[in-house]
């Protein structure tokens, strides 16, 4: 267990988990990810704060439900840590997971398929305490928006209804409240039915990887309409992943990398922090400010390089990003 993953963690629980000495702290972990929990265990410790850990049976996966025993050990937490591995299949427990764990107004650090990587030289060593600067920034420039028009290098070309659809970041995560680890994003829940346009994944795909040819996304009224893609075989595998329940290809995220320090490598949980990327997602967003999208399932879609140009209540425009960078 190295200094520079000791750091990552410290970093992580101190700037975006507010970790306090008398905090108590669970750590959820799985044994492939057993080196990276037991790095935040450490850490935790370190601050002198009260750590219990739970590992997650290997036989038991892929999980759908929450285990009783881990069901138990959830609640008296100030701060949970979901250090495990991602599994295509166990989207709908995490997202039954992270339901339980918030409703216990714990402090959650979501974190499935982080890797030792980004845990020594990658996002979670970030200037957190800046990125939340630039977060602010951004979020404040989408304030009082009615829409955003979003092109991209790749083919993206979408325009989404974000009115009355309030910003968050993952930056500072608060009470009650989940982010990812690595963090470095700020996102919102789109209206369901107000997205309309192309999106052209040229990036990786939330629990799938990289894609193997860009994946055009045809989306009207909120919902895919379809898909192309060079490879027919990874056509049919998204389009099933987006229809494992009537409001699986309902658009539910658009989401804004920030992190300098994240790197693109095929793992969402990394890429989607990246700066100079975004992503739009379909499936669950009842966390988020005004998300009425109740699916079992969350599938986030990266591109690259975007350009941002906002439509305003009194319906004044901005352009708010070109290529990926803040212009505004």
């Amino acid at each position: 267990m190295g200094n520079n993953m000791i750091k990552g963690a410290k970093n992580a629980l101190a700037v975006v988990l507010s970790l306090r000495h008398e905090d108590k702290v669970l750590v959820v972990t799985d044994v492939e990810k057993q080196e990276i929990g037991d790095t935040f265990r450490k850490a935790a410790e370190e601050f002198g704060a009260a750590v219990s850990m739970y590992a997650i049976r290997e036989t038991e996966r892929p999980l759908r439900e929450i285990p009783e025993d881990l069901r138990s050990m959830i609640p008296g937490n100030d701060i949970i840590i979901n250090a495990f591995s991602g599994f295509p299949e166990e989207t709908p427990f995490r997202i039954k997971l992270i339901k339980l764990e918030i409703t216990t107004n714990a402090r959650v650090g979501h974190a499935p398929g982080i890797t030792i990587g980004m845990m020594k030289d990658g996002p979670m060593t970030a200037d957190y305490a800046g990125i939340a600067k630039e977060a602010d920034y951004l979020m404040d420039l989408f304030k009082d928006a009615r829409e955003v028009h979003i092109t991209a290098p790749g083919g993206t070309d979408i325009t989404l209804d974000i009115e009355d659809r309030e910003f968050e970041t993952d930056v500072l995560i608060k009470a009650g409240t989940f982010g990812n680890l690595p963090a470095g994003e700020t996102w919102c829940a789109p209206v369901e039915d107000g997205a309309n346009g192309v999106i052209v994944c040229d990036g990786s795909i939330g629990d799938v990887g990289q894609v193997p040819s860009p994946l055009k996304i045809i989306v009207k009224d909120g919902g895919i309409v379809s898909m192309v893609c060079e490879d027919p075989g990874f056509r049919e595998r998204v389009w099933e992943l987006t229809h494992i329940d009537e409001m699986a290809d309902v658009v539910g995220e658009l989401g804004i990398g920030l992190n300098p320090a994240a790197k693109l490598t095929g793992n969402l949980l990394e890429d989607e922090k990246a700066g100079g990327t975004a992503h739009i997602a379909f499936g669950n967003n009842t966390e988020m400010p005004g998300g009425q999208n109740a699916s079992s399932t969350h599938r986030d879609f990266l591109f690259y390089s975007p350009s941002m140009r906002v439509t305003y209540m009194d319906g004044g425009q901005k352009e708010i990003m070109r290529d990926g960078k803040i212009v505004a």
